[in-house]
């Protein structure tokens, strides 16, 4: 194959590779939309379903980790300025950075299974915003509530894993 056809095909697959990172990032976007409308049961501040997470989830294992970071921030950035305001932004932007570097390198291990990296990613998001606030407010105090976002984020983590792997196992082969 010429070098003039390996540009052509590398332009394409790039390509594709934005579309359906975008496409992805209006995913997570809704999925944001969709937990923001859904009360919680449990009154207890900063519990939430993460259902967008799901989207990330599959974009680490399908598209690598420099796209998922992509989604993921643009999904924040719009979800913030849509539905959170600025602080909510920065606490989305604490917790969703940990927890895409906590699931990444527990993909790259290879000894986690979906669920087990989706787990791991909904306790370093809420890790990530508690060390946030506490730095916000100057209060290590706070972080006698990770308890209850430990185990909020265990079982959201597991939700969301359990659904990311049962989607990933339908999915086709895509070579993106």
């Amino acid at each position: 194959m010429s070098s003039q056809a390996n540009r052509t095909a590398d332009r394409g697959l790039k390509t594709r590779r934005l579309a359906l990172s975008a496409m992805l990032a209006a995913l997570a976007l809704i999925f944001s939309y969709v937990e923001a409308m859904i009360p919680i049961p449990v009154p207890v501040p900063g519990i939430k379903l993460g259902i967008a997470n799901l989207v990330i989830v599959m974009a680490i294992y399908k598209l690598g980790f420099r796209y998922a970071f992509t989604i993921n921030c643009v999904r924040i950035v719009i979800a913030g300025l849509l539905f959170s305001g600025v602080f909510g932004m920065f606490y989305s932007f604490a917790g969703g950075i940990l927890s895409i570097a906590v699931m990444y390198l527990l993909y790259r291990t290879g000894w986690f299974s979906m669920i087990g990296v989706s787990m791991a990613g909904g306790v370093a998001h809420n890790l990530g915003q508690l060390i946030t606030a506490c730095l916000i407010v100057s209060n290590v105090r706070l972080m006698s509530y990770f308890s209850i976002l430990l185990f909020s984020g265990l079982f959201s983590g597991i939700a969301v894993g359990f659904l990311a792997a049962l989607i990933y196992r339908r999915l086709p082969d895509m070579r993106i």
